[in-house]
C-alpha cells in the first residue's frame, strides 16, 4: 500500500476503505509518512469530504493511535459532556455536581485553556487546595464513592489527532467538518465514556459562527458516536453573547456556586438543565429527558446539588468553605465599571471581543506557557435585550491593575446599543 495512491483516490472523490485510513493514520503517527503527504490528504478531504463510514473509521484510527481510558471499574453508565467552546462557558462546573447528585457517574477528564479564560481545570484550581493530579485507582474510587471527579488529561490519548491538528493549523485545513468531527469525537471516545452529550455552539464567540455549519458539525459528531457504539446526543446553543455574566476563572466558580443554589443567570441555568437532562436520561436514571429535568430541579431546590459540589471539592483537596464563603476565592483588587455612552436597548455583545478583553486582563493564555491570573475577568451587568440609560453600568472589569484603558476600550466597543426595542436572542436552536 502506498500513501500516494490513497491521496490520489481521495483527490478523485473515491471512498477510502478502513485499511487505507488505518495505514495513513498509523503511519503518520509513527513518522513513516511525511507531513507533505498527510497535508495533501487533508486538503483532498477538505475539498472532497468523507462519507459517514470514512468519518467513523478515521475517528477510530485516531483512537487506536494512543492510550484508551478504561472506566470499567466505575459503576453505572458513564456519560461525558463536550462543549465546542465559547466565552463564559461555565457549564461543566455546574453540570458535574448537578448530574452526579442524581446518581449518574461523572468521570470527567478536562484540559487547561488556551484563549479567553482557563479551562475547567484552571477554574477549579482557583479553589484553595484543589488538585487534579489523581492516579487512576483514586479517580475510579472517587467517582464510585461521590459520583464525580475531575482529573487533568494525561497519558498518550489520540497522538494522531495532536499531530494532525498541528498540521491542519498551518495548511488551512482546520475548517473541515469530517476533520473537526473526528478530532473531537476521537478524544471523547478514547476517554472511555459510554455515552456523550455534545454542546455545539454557534455565534460570534463560537468556533462555528454560522448556524448551518454548526448544525452540520453537530449531526456529523452524533453520527460518528452512534455508529461506533456510543449513544450520542447534540444540543445546538447560542454563543452570540457570553453565557451567563462571568468571564474569568474564580468569577466563573462563584457563578457556578450561585447556579447550584438556584440563584444563577437564567441562560446558564437553562442550558445546564437541558444538557444535564440528556446526561441523566442517557445515564439510565430517568425514563425521559423531561423526567430527568424534574430530578435536576429538585436536586437544586433541596440543596443536594450544592452539597455534592461541596463533597467533590473536599474529596480533591479543596477548601469546601468556599461554597458558603466565595469571597475566599482569588479576588482582584480593582473593579472598573464600563458605562453606557447612550440610552436604548443592548442590541449585541460581541462575545469574542469580550473573551479577548478578559485574556488581556490575564484571565486566559495567549500561549501555552502564559501564566493565568485566576482572580481577574469581566462580569457583565447588561446583556442583549436589556434597556440602559446613559451612564448605566454595562460591565465591570476585575483587574489587578488600575491601568486597563485598552481593555475598557475593547469592552465598550463590544456593546452595541439601539434606539429600537430589542429582544434577547434564542438560547437553543433546532438541529
Amino acid at each position: 500500500m502506498r500513501m500516494v495512491d490513497i491521496i490520489e483516490k481521495k483527490r478523485d472523490g473515491g471512498e477510502l476503505n478502513p485499511e487505507e485510513i488505518e495505514f495513513a493514520i498509523s503511519g503518520y503517527t509513527r513518522g513513516d509518512i511525511p507531513d507533505y503527504q498527510m497535508a495533501a490528504l487533508t486538503m483532498a478531504i477538505f475539498f472532497r469530504d468523507m462519507s459517514p463510514a470514512e468519518r467513523a473509521e478515521l475517528t477510530m484510527a485516531m483512537v487506536r493511535s494512543g492510550d484508551q481510558i478504561d472506566l470499567s471499574g466505575i459503576e453505572g453508565i458513564k456519560v461525558d459532556k463536550h462543549s465546542t467552546g465559547g466565552v463564559g462557558d461555565t457549564t461543566t462546573l455546574v453540570l458535574a455536581p448537578l448530574v452526579a447528585s442524581v446518581g449518574v457517574p461523572v468521570a470527567k477528564m478536562s484540559g487547561r485553556g488556551l484563549g479567553h479564560t482557563g479551562g475547567t481545570i484552571d477554574k477549579l484550581e482557583s479553589i484553595p487546595g484543589f488538585h487534579v493530579e489523581i492516579d487512576n485507582s483514586t479517580f475510579n474510587d472517587l467517582v464510585n464513592r461521590n459520583k464525580v471527579a475531575v482529573v487533568g488529561q494525561s497519558g498518550n490519548l489520540t497522538p494522531a489527532d495532536k499531530k494532525l491538528y498541528a498540521l491542519r493549523d498551518v495548511t488551512a485545513t482546520v475548517n473541515s467538518i469530517p476533520l473537526i468531527a473526528s478530532s473531537i469525537m476521537s478524544k471523547k471516545i478514547a476517554s472511555g465514556a459510554n455515552a456523550i452529550v455534545l454542546d455545539v455552539k454557534t455565534g460570534s464567540g463560537a468556533f462555528m459562527k454560522d448556524i448551518e455549519a454548526a448544525r452540520e458539525l453537530a449531526r456529523a459528531m452524533m453520527e460518528i458516536g452512534n455508529s461506533v457504539g456510543r449513544r450520542t446526543v447534540a444540543i445546538l446553543s447560542d454563543m452570540s453573547q457570553p453565557l451567563g455574566y462571568a468571564v474569568g476563572n474564580a468569577l466563573e466558580v462563584k457563578e457556578a456556586i450561585n447556579t447550584l443554589r438556584g440563584q444563577g443567570p437564567k441562560d446558564l441555568e437553562e442550558l445546564c438543565l437541558v444538557l444535564g437532562s440528556e446526561m441523566v436520561y442517557l445515564g439510565g436514571k430517568a425514563d425521559s429527558p423531561k423526567a430527568a429535568r424534574a430530578m435536576l430541579l429538585e436536586s437544586i431546590r433541596s440543596g443536594r446539588a450544592l452539597e455534592t459540589f461541596r463533597t467533590f471539592i473536599c474529596a480533591q483537596g479543596g477548601d469546601p468553605s468556599v461554597v458558603e464563603h466565595p469571597d475566599q476565592l482569588p479576588t482582584a483588587p480593582y473593579q472598573i465599571e464600563i458605562k453606557a455612552q447612550e440610552c436604548g436597548d443592548v442590541s449585541s455583545i460581541q462575545a469574542d471581543a469580550i473573551g479577548t478583553a478578559a485574556m488581556l486582563l490575564g484571565a486566559g493564555r495567549a500561549t501555552k506557557d502564559s501564566v493565568i491570573d485566576l482572580a481577574v475577568g469581566i462580569v457583565l451587568v447588561r446583556k442583549v435585550g436589556d434597556s440602559v440609560e446613559r451612564g448605566d453600568t454595562l460591565a465591570v472589569l476585575h483587574s489587578n491593575t488600575k491601568q486597563a484603558e485598552e481593555v475598557v476600550r475593547r469592552v465598550q466597543a463590544a456593546y452595541a446599543i439601539s434606539s429600537q426595542k430589542v429582544s434577547a436572542p434564542s438560547l437553543l436552536y433546532k438541529l
